[in-house]
């Protein structure tokens, strides 16, 4: 078997997948493409808002945030009724996940396009044991509750600043959404609503940072 076949055949499969909440049985896909998608390998950083380099495990990223809005601007779309945006994203540190004491928890992250949420939810890279664990939302939305680092793809990292010597302190994720717009411009803005309260040093207690973004623009008919 072709493993490049094979692995579009996937990728088809699973875009489908995603649009089926849109689809009726008359809707055709017209057409899909990128209209953005940013990597930080070239350090470019036009079109955001309070965008800041720093460099972590050898990569160069967009960090890191405390409850800080971080947002990127396109502009001239493409004629469109759909976006599919897709963000990579660092949790770094003692994040509590669906902690309700108002103290040190709940710690949530939220995105959204224009004035609309897309999606909030919880993280939580605590140990997890049978006598002590501090579950997280992700991948659902908050306050739905899943084991620590649960839908991670990476888990083994070093923290950032607290924790920056300490394994398994910073989890990355791929979060993708799909949402209806149509406007030839968008304003794609993340942020976190942490709770820190009993740290002298919040912001090196539980951050976050971006390490990638695509944007595709579909249109269906």
């Amino acid at each position: 078997m072709d493993c490049n076949n094979w692995s579009k055949g996937v990728k088809a499969l699973l875009l489908l997948a995603a649009l089926a909440s849109f689809f009726s049985c008359a809707d055709t896909l017209e057409s899909e493409e990128v209209v953005y998608s940013n990597d930080f390998s070239e350090a470019n950083l036009a079109g955001f808002e309070n965008g800041r380099f720093i460099i972590f495990e050898n990569d160069t990223i967009v960090g890191y945030y405390h409850n800080e809005e971080l947002a990127v601007n396109l502009s001239a779309l493409p004629s469109h009724n759909l976006l599919k945006v897709t963000l990579e994203i660092l949790i770094h540190d003692s994040w509590d996940g669906n902690t309700s004491d108002g103290v040190s928890g709940p710690d949530q992250w939220f995105f959204g396009v224009d004035n609309e949420e897309v999606f909030r939810t919880t993280f939580s890279n605590a140990p997890c044991e049978s006598t002590y664990c501090l579950y997280q939302s992700y991948p659902d939305t908050f306050s739905k509750t899943n084991r620590p680092k649960t839908g991670a793809i990476q888990t083994n990292m070093p923290g950032l600043c607290l924790f920056g010597t300490t394994p398994n302190y910073t989890t990355r994720y791929s979060i993708s959404k799909i949402i209806e717009h149509s406007k030839s411009s968008a304003r794609i803005y993340m942020n976190s609503d942490l709770v820190a309260e009993n740290s002298p040093d919040p912001k090196c207690d539980e951050s976050w940072s971006l390490a990638g973004v695509t944007v595709e623009a579909f249109t269906l008919k």
